[in-house]
């Protein structure tokens, strides 16, 4: 265990130098330290592209591929269900949802004849979309006892707000539609230092508070009547778990769009890996693994050496779904701790 961490722990350090050095321009690697350190005119404008571009980017890559890989664990275990993933409570919907009033809303209202005015970015309309969602996930919880009434209320509510959706695309013009086309693909390039100064402390509160998580997720694998026995509070575990997912799920698409895949795909590879459902095990190596599938997706959408990149989305699906199915063919009886 320690040296399979380890490992990747190294791997991860490495995917992040390479993507600060490789891109449309090449940076190398043995005069990083002199680029950053050095303000001279001749690696100024190395350092224009480190710390505008590429060094908010592998920070935005770091902690989205451990937030999501994390947020589909605890679904996963929550729900024992295998397919759930981050976005399962219409988190991603509400923030889409927000996302569509900013971007779209112009268009739709002025049909109606109504005046419009957003006012705010795309990721606030994103963080208000994901807040709602998150309260309403929050009051059905109350109503519902068993998680799979909960499970359909969260895809139908997707379902709602996709709708929704597809109206104000309906009345929007080309541009618009195009706009908020190119959020859904996802984007860790339009992560700036001063949002990372707003997005990393609340990722980092999910991230610790995970901690906490680690006996209520034991818990919850074996089933909610020993559960009780063991002295669980359900209903206060039920609330912290969604807590802390719709905080780390819903950050991580308001500062960087819906990013499929990553959150789906990270625990069930920790998984495979170490063969465990222990989530003692399961909490670091899933955080870690979901960082370097992201580091790794990330740099590859953007094409080395070209000037054009590739949607973060495509990349994620195209290069992590042949890697799970291989490992599952690789693996004949795999224990999935469901």
């Amino acid at each position: 265990m320690f040296k399979s961490i380890l490992f990747l722990g190294l791997l991860c350090a490495a995917l992040f130098v390479l993507n600060i050095v490789v891109g449309s321009v090449w940076i190398p690697p043995s005069d990083l330290y002199v680029i950053i350190t050095d303000p001279s005119d001749d690696t100024r404008v190395w350092q224009n592209i480190i710390f505008n571009y590429r060094l908010p980017r592998a920070l935005a890559a770091l902690l989205a591929g451990a937030s999501l890989s994390l947020s589909g664990l605890f679904m996963q275990t929550f729900f024992r269900n295998p397919l759930a993933g981050p976005f399962v409570l219409g988190i991603s919907s509400g923030a889409s949802l927000g996302v569509a009033l900013v971007v779209l809303g112009s268009s739709f209202f002025s049909v109606i004849g109504l005046t419009y005015y957003a006012g705010i970015s795309t990721t606030l309309g994103a963080i208000m979309g994901s807040f709602l969602v998150f309260l309403v996930v929050i009051y059905f919880s109350t109503k519902v006892a068993d998680h799979t009434s909960l499970l359909i209320i969260g895809l139908m509510f997707s379902s709602a707000t996709g709708a929704v959706v597809s109206v104000l695309q309906y009345f929007s013009n080309p541009e618009d539609i195009q706009a908020y086309l190119m959020w859904t693909f996802g984007d860790l390039g339009s992560v700036t230092m001063g949002e990372l100064t707003m997005m990393v402390p609340l990722i980092m509160i999910g991230l610790v508070s995970s901690i906490f998580l680690l006996k209520p997720l034991n818990i919850y694998l074996i089933g909610n009547a020993y559960a009780r026995n063991a002295g669980l509070n359900l209903q206060r575990s039920k609330y912290a778990i969604i807590c802390v997912t719709a905080l780390l799920a819903g950050t991580v698409t308001a500062y960087c769009g819906p990013i499929a895949f990553i959150g789906l795909a990270g625990p069930h590879i920790a998984r495979m890996i170490l063969d465990t459902s222990d989530h003692k095990k399961l909490i670091p190596y899933s955080a870690v693994m979901g960082s370097v599938v992201l580091l790794f997706c990330d740099m590859v959408s953007r094409l080395p050496g070209l000037a054009q990149s590739l949607p973060l989305n495509a990349i994620t699906s195209l290069l992590g779904g042949p890697l799970v199915i291989w490992l599952i063919v690789k693996r004949k009886n795999i224990q999935s701790g469901f």
